[in-house]
């Protein structure tokens, strides 16, 4: 199934008015209006409500890919669970992106909020499997590691060591 993506775009026109404008042509949009500032919370506004509605679909492949990389400038090999993310330079302030992408490819795009994660991708048979470390067994009071639990004399105390400073 392949990964949706979304582009919501702020513009500015010569007579000093915005509008704003969707990638999903259903989708109304306000008049251009000279409140450059209210156009810019619309904007921001409407891309997060494709994200509420739309949700993750965890077995969507990465947008990237159909894309061409264009959310990032390395090529990557797809890899990883599902991620609905938005991205969004606030320095330009003038474009969002919402889209479905994978871990390995979100890793490489530059202002990403990363709003959903789908399940783990499915262990691919000809890779190699990593080794998993070996389970710890708990010990009483809920540490992971022996090495962890408190000192079990409570009658005896560290010597306190006043902190030097490095400077």
């Amino acid at each position: 199934m392949p990964g949706r993506t979304w582009t919501v775009r702020l513009t500015g026109h010569l007579d000093h008015t915005v509008s704003v404008t969707c990638s999903t042509a259903a989708c109304k949009m306000p008049p251009r209006s000279k409140d450059t500032a209210s156009m810019r919370r619309f904007a921001a506004e409407h891309i997060k409500a494709h994200g509420r509605l739309a949700g993750l679909r965890p077995n969507a492949t990465c947008s990237c890919g159909s894309a061409q990389c264009t959310l990032h400038e390395t090529r990557v090999q797809c890899a990883g669970s599902a991620l609905l993310v938005l991205v969004h330079n606030p320095a330009v302030g003038q474009v969002w992106t919402l889209a479905e992408v994978c871990q390995a490819c979100a890793r490489h795009i530059p202002h990403i909020a990363v709003l959903a994660t789908g399940k783990p991708a499915l262990p691919n048979p000809t890779a190699p499997v990593p080794e998993q470390p070996a389970q710890r067994a708990a010990v009483p009071g809920g540490f992971s590691s022996p090495e962890a639990a408190p000192d079990p004399s409570p009658g005896r105390r560290r010597p306190h060591h006043p902190r030097r400073s490095r400077g």
